[in-house]
Order: structure tokens, then sequence, then C-alpha cells
């Protein structure tokens, strides 16, 4: 009994010191606890480690060290996307699964983790006929490509379904309370993975050969794999309600017209577009801008990038923690946007005043700009889902987010192009960020409906 009381308030010591010094750590409640909860986040790393590889590593490896056109890997990146507009048919899926186990949401998180061991496993080899690298010149070039198209896809499809489910099951499990904390958690564990994986990726193949990009690429498969089942394992609880001939209450496009049917659903979505677009067109012109403009070197900018996603995790972890309270989260998403402006306007005035200082102050308040956003509309999201379309609608956010940031960047991209070639590139890159700026204000046009009056709760579902 003595020790008991001697332990007891150092028990109540690390009870109080972990809420307030971890952000997220508050998210875990008596059903969900914090080591469950960081388990089941394991598999927004493995998508983080996915998206790194599609966008970041590979994409250098296959222009630089394996001379593939860059027309060629563009069109190989952007396959996923294609994908992307399913996540609310993965999402639907997922919330009428029947199985003799009476899963839901495993099931689909089991099959894309699947999809995308399969994707990595073949994919090095697939690169090395396609670049013709040592004997694969030997294959016909359309081998390596129907292959390599092939990969990504598997990955594409194998990572939208992951997360789809993933969150889906996260929002299952949280009690409605503790949901704000629970995306921001999610989030925050997707980032430290792209930041973690972009960081080994990098150091792995920094001595290129095809041997260590077949290591690699199928250690990235392995680990995927173990992450998931490791994430998945004994956490979702089965029914006898969910047995193969159960019938489903509606169909797909039954589903999705009631979905549409809820209040403001359209304009919901048309937020998420537009504010997601706002904050992604600029990716992959940050930093070619700090180098091109302002003269800064690879690692200057390279530290730029960690800035930004300092600012994403900061913008999460504040809106864990104000949403928390009651906060309305469309609120919090018009927050956001008005921290992008400034954010822009910083990035367009740091050329013509040289300043770095400006530079990476915009390139912060894009980073909590964007990460209040997201958590803002996402956690929106979630309390607005009824309890028997969640993956459903997880699914359809999911959807417009991810194909409008790979429409976004494409954009970018092409308008940067466009104005440079009758200007110069200076003004290309600052009618990319105009443009942004123009496309924060119309998205809090979209949001303003969508706030509740100050002090009115918000309900949980529809």
């Amino acid at each position: 009994m003595n020790k008991t009381k001697t332990q007891a308030p150092w028990a109540q010591w690390l009870a109080q010191v972990g809420p307030r010094f971890l952000p997220f750590a508050d998210a875990a409640s008596e059903d969900l606890p914090l080591s469950r909860l960081l388990r089941l986040s394991l598999f927004q790393i493995s998508v983080g480690m996915a998206m790194v590889m599609l966008v970041g590593t590979l994409n250098r490896v296959m222009i630089v060290e394996m001379q593939v056109p860059a027309t060629l890997v563009s069109f190989m990146v952007a396959l996923p996307l294609l994908i992307a507009p399913l996540r609310a048919m993965i999402g639907f899926r997922s919330d009428n699964h029947r199985s003799q186990l009476g899963w839901r949401r495993v099931p689909y998180i089991w099959m894309g983790t699947l999809l995308q061991f399969g994707g990595f496993s073949i994919m090095p080899f697939a690169l090395l006929v396609l670049s013709g690298a040592g004997q694969a010149h030997q294959a016909p070039a359309w081998v390596g490509l129907i292959g390599a198209a092939g990969a990504f896809l598997l990955v594409g499809l194998g990572m939208h379904t992951v997360q789809t489910a993933g969150l889906a099951l996260a929002t299952d499990l949280a009690p409605p309370e503790s949901q704000p904390q629970v995306v921001g958690l999610m989030y925050v564990m997707q980032l430290l993975g792209m930041m973690a994986s972009a960081l080994i990726l990098g150091h792995l193949l920094s001595d290129y050969s095809p041997g260590q990009l077949i290591r690699v690429v199928q250690a990235v498969a392995v680990v995927t794999l173990v992450l998931n089942v490791v994430a998945l394992w004994k956490q979702e609880a089965r029914s006898r309600l969910r047995k193969p001939g159960t019938p489903m209450e509606h169909s797909f496009v039954q589903a999705w017209q009631l979905f549409c049917d809820g209040p403001h659903t359209p304009r919901r979505l048309l937020a998420v577009g537009l504010g997601t677009m706002a904050f992604t067109m600029e990716d992959v012109l940050l930093e070619p801008y700090g180098g091109e403009i302002l003269q800064l070197s690879v690692s200057t900018t390279t530290l730029l990038t960690a800035t930004l996603a300092l600012g994403g995790l900061m913008g999460f972890a504040w809106a864990s923690r104000v949403l928390s309270r009651g906060t309305d989260a469309y609120r919090m998403a018009a927050w956001g946007a008005w921290v992008g402006v400034p954010a822009f306007i910083c990035v367009i005035a740091s050329a013509p005043l040289a300043s770095l200082p400006v530079f990476a102050l915009g390139v912060f308040l894009i980073g909590l700009g964007g990460g209040l956003f997201a958590h803002g509309t996402l956690t929106a999201t979630m309390q607005l889902a009824p309890p028997e379309h969640i993956g459903l609608a997880m699914g359809a956010w999911g959807a417009v987010q991810a194909t409008a940031a790979g429409l976004g960047m494409a954009l970018g991209g092409l308008l940067r192009d466009a104005v440079a070639l009758v200007s110069n590139s200076a003004l290309g890159y600052s009618s990319v960020y105009g443009l942004e700026i123009l496309l924060l204000l119309l998205t809090l046009w979209a949001v303003r409906p969508l706030q509740q009056p100050h002090g009115q709760a918000r309900p949980v579902s529809l």
C-alpha cells in the first residue's frame, strides 16, 4: 500500500505532463489509449513514405541517374492521381463490407497494403528496363513502360485505399470530443513519415547503382507491410451483423445522393478543392524560386522545405488544441486561408527586396496556413459524417483533396513556364503566387456560409 501511495503522485505528474507538452497526448481516451492510437497511426507513416518515393526520391533518380525523359517521369508520377476520385467508392465499400470475419475497414487496409507491397516489389526492375540500364536494354521498351506504369498505379491505389479506410477506422474508434486531436495526430505522423523517409532514402540512394535501387525500393515494400500490419492488429471489433448476405441499406449511387443532399455538401467540397489547390500550386516551385530568383544554395532551399514542414506541424498541433475546445472547424479552415494570404505576399515581396528572412517567413506561414486549413476541413468532415457513411465522407474529402493537389501542382508549373516564356522567370513565379492569393480569397468566400455563429455548437453528425 505504501508503495502504491508513493507512486501515485508520479503517475499524476506524468498524466499532467503528457497533455501539456505533447500536443496530441489528450487525443487518447479510456477506450482508445495513446499506445493504441499511436500504433494505428503507423499506416500514415507508410503513406508518407510512399508519397516521398513517388514524388521525390524516384522522381529525382529517374531523371538524373536513369536519364528517363522528364515528360515520361511526370506522366508516371501523375498516374496515382487518376485513382484519387475512386476514394469515395473505396470509403463506401469499407462502410458496407460484408465478410464472415465481420470486419469493415481491416480488409481494405490489408488489400491496400498488398497493392503497395506488390507495386514496390516490381517497381525497381520495371524502372531499370524502362531506362535500358545494363542488360535491361535487351528487353523491349514497352515492357518497361507497362511495368513502370503498373507499379505506380498499384502503389497509388494501395496508398489511397489504406489512407481512406485507415482514417475511417480512426473515426470509428475515436469519441466525438477527441476527433480533432486524432485528425491532428494522424497527419502529423504522415508529415513525420515524409520527413524521415526523405532523409533516409536520400542518404541510401546518394551512391546510386541499379543494385542499390533494387535493395532500397524493396526494403520500402517490406517496411510498408510491417508498419501496416502492426497498425491494424486488433484495432477493429468484429460484428455478426456484417456476415455475407446481409443486405446493404443503400447502393453507392443512393448513398452518394444522400451525402450530396447534406447541408452545403457541394460548397464544402468546393472549399476543400479551392483551398487545397491554393496551398499546393507552389509545392514544386518554392525551391526553384529560391535558387533561381534569390540565388540560394541547395542546402539553404532544403532547409526552407523543412521550414514549410515545420509550419505544417505547428498548424496541426495548434488546430488540434483549439478545436478540442469547441471552436468551429470551418472557422479554423478560414483562419488557415487568412494566414495564407500574407504568406504568399511575403514570398512575392522577397524577390524585389532580395530578402531571405522575408522568403523564409512566407514559406513558414504557407505551411502553417495549409496545416490549419487541412485540419479544419477534415475535422468538419468527420464531425458531419453520419456513422454509417464515415468511409464515404472520408473518401470524398480525400478524393477532392488529392485531385485538387495534383491539378494545382500541374497548373502551377504550366503557368510559371508560360509566363516566363513571354516575360521573365520572376514574373512567372509571381503570377503563380498571385493566383494562389486569388484562390484563397475564393476559398474564404466558399467557407463563410459554412461557419457556425460564435457560441453555437456544431452537431456531431447528420
